[in-house]
């Protein structure tokens, strides 16, 4: 080649090489920075260090990496893999622990003041949008709540306020009450079957109406509660106000229809009163009854289907199938399969029952349905084990497909062992990936991919093992409590005593361990959280033990009252909202 030729050429690589390629913009670190602009940028594979593009998160955009010296991280520092600007990044995907605020109360009672039984509430529930809240109490009653801040509610003023964060709380109002279960008796095994809301599960929304199930002991029942407008009655003859005036109704269409019965019949003590005589001489002109429509929209709930008569022992547990058609409802032995439209026979799946009862070890404590896989179900027992089953199987699934149980060593078993091994409730995460369980002692966090043991386990009442036979006297070692998971999974929730419950953070590394009391200031029992860190055990085990370090992390042990226990509480599925049930009160919580 030509020396001038040559010269031409290697002067315009060295421009192309410090300018760019023609039409391309040089980057900013690059023109803040010209000593790095003749580092020739030869191809090279990506490197193992920085994380691909695809891998970063879309929440933060991405930004010129800086240094404290020069304002640009020098190529040294990219390749070093403990550069103090790495760290920072690997910080911020840890999730900080939440501070806690009290949202609202429904049914706070006084100093004082009595709780009735009928009032106390044994089950809580959201919808899956996050918008209603059901609770059901011991007296049959379900009463229903609505959010008053959802987005879909706000007007185009509010909609542009909040294009900038700004800190909110979800808020709710009371909609309405319906009385689901009366008490009942059954005749032919002399026993009384009470009105006490077991389970509250929501279907899904059609047509501006919410489906709700409910179930008792013995009986489940489903709901459609829809706003209509009330229609009323409001001319009539008869006059139950003392005018003389020929028969014309003076008095509101309310007290002038109270007794009335269709086909224009009257209760007998109506018919009796001497006040609603006609005048003399009859009327003088015979008047129909006009039927007015309200203005307002009311919510009216309508029983649409019952279904009974398909177990002999108590239900403990329902769950909707997520294809819409069918649930499920177990008792202590059996697990039977329902579809939403008939409600005159049910397919039995699971039967736990043996030949001879005298050979029964186990019962069944709670069964739920996949969230988005129909074939499949978990359902727990009292011996701490979880059964995972396929529908697509057999028709009778005595066989599971997959186990998950904890063993514990033949060395520390005890007469209390089965009894605070029985799993009170399960959860599915909003994923389908893990499932989260309650037994008395702990919260346990497992993987379906993984049967060999849980990823992670949650102290919650080990400083109440030496009370053990005082708890068994007095049957509190019996309580099911109920647990709950966020909706983006990064953390769980349970229950104790004295009113409280537990947080935790079930990332990898995550020590959050947070303890509340149900009440307006529920930091008011917040302790610090162990100084030791959470103990990581071997890869034999694969799991992670939390909150158990330190005795005192439920508060004081001495002012346990196990008397006031907090059995129900829930997960907003998409928001850091938690509603909890303390007695007859309703509290409810943001961070």
């Amino acid at each position: 080649m030509h020396p001038s030729r040559r010269q031409e050429k290697q002067k315009s690589a060295s421009n192309t090489g410090a300018q760019g390629l023609p039409g391309t913009r040089s980057p900013p670190h690059l023109a803040a920075a010209p000593h790095l602009a003749s580092i020739p940028r030869s191809p090279s594979p990506p490197s193992p260090i920085l994380p691909e593009p695809s891998s970063l998160s879309r929440s933060s955009p991405p930004t010129p990496l800086r240094s404290s010296l020069h304002g640009v991280v020098t190529a040294a520092a990219l390749m070093d893999p403990k550069s103090p600007d790495d760290r920072p990044q690997a910080a911020a995907a840890q999730p900080q622990p939440l501070e806690w605020r009290f949202a609202q109360v429904f049914g706070e009672r006084g100093a004082g003041e009595d709780v009735q039984e009928v009032d106390i509430i044994s089950a809580i529930e959201f919808d899956k949008s996050g918008d209603h809240l059901a609770t059901g109490d011991r007296g049959g009653r379900v009463v229903l709540f609505e959010r008053t801040d959802a987005r879909g509610n706000a007007t185009r003023t509010e909609l542009e306020r909040q294009d900038y964060t700004v800190a909110r709380h979800p808020e709710f109002r009371y909609k309405t009450e319906f009385q689901s279960h009366e008490p009942e008796f059954d005749y032919l095994k002399s026993l009384e079957i009470e009105e006490k809301i077991n389970k509250i599960k929501w279907g899904q929304t059609a047509n501006n109406a919410l489906f709700i199930l409910s179930t008792n002991d013995k009986t489940i029942k489903y709901w459609k509660v829809q706003d209509k407008k009330v229609k009323r009655i409001s001319v009539m003859n008869l006059d139950t106000s003392q005018s003389s005036d020929n028969g014309t109704t003076s008095g509101s269409s309310t007290s002038s229809s109270r007794g009335l019965l269709p086909n224009g019949g009257c209760s007998e003590k109506l018919c009796a009163n001497k006040d609603l005589s006609l005048p003399p001489g009859g009327c003088a002109s015979l008047r129909l009854p006009v039927v007015v429509t309200g203005e307002g929209l009311n919510p009216v709930a309508r029983c649409r289907r019952v279904y009974a008569h398909a177990h002999d022992y108590h239900i403990n547990s329902i769950s909707n199938n997520s294809d819409g058609e069918t649930f499920i409802s177990a008792d202590d032995l059996r697990i039977n399969l329902w579809n939403l439209e008939i409600n005159s026979q049910s397919f039995n799946i699971v039967d736990v029952k043996p030949t001879n009862m005298e050979d029964l070890t186990e019962v069944i404590t709670c069964a739920e349905f996949h969230p988005t896989h129909c074939n499949t179900l978990a359902y727990s027992s009292s011996k701490g084990a979880i059964r995972l089953i396929d529908l697509r199987q057999s028709a009778l699934c005595d066989n599971h497909s997959k186990l998950f149980e904890e063993h514990e060593s033949a060395g520390s078993k005890s007469f209390f062992t089965e009894i605070i091994a029985s799993v009170s409730d399960i959860k599915f995460a909003r994923g389908g990936r893990h499932i989260l369980s309650r037994d008395y002692m702990t919260l346990k966090l497992w993987d379906l991919n993984m049967d060999s043991g849980p990823v992670a386990t949650f102290q919650v009442h080990e400083h109440l093992r030496p009370k053990l036979c005082d708890l068994y006297e007095n049957d509190s070692i019996f309580d099911k409590f109920e647990c709950c998971l966020s909706g983006d999974g990064l953390r769980v929730a349970t229950g104790s005593y004295s009113n409280l419950f537990r947080v935790f953070g079930c990332t990898p590394g995550n020590t959050e361990a947070t303890t509340l009391e149900a009440s307006r200031n529920p930091m008011r029992r917040q302790v610090a959280n162990p100084t030791r860190p959470a103990r990581t055990l071997t890869s034999l085990t694969r799991a992670v033990r939390r909150g158990g370090e330190n005795a005192g992390a439920d508060g004081n042990v001495n002012s346990n009252d196990f008397s006031t226990k907090l059995l129900h509480l829930a997960w907003h599925p998409t928001e850091n909202s938690i509603a909890c049930a303390a007695g007859n009160s309703l509290y409810m919580y943001y961070a």
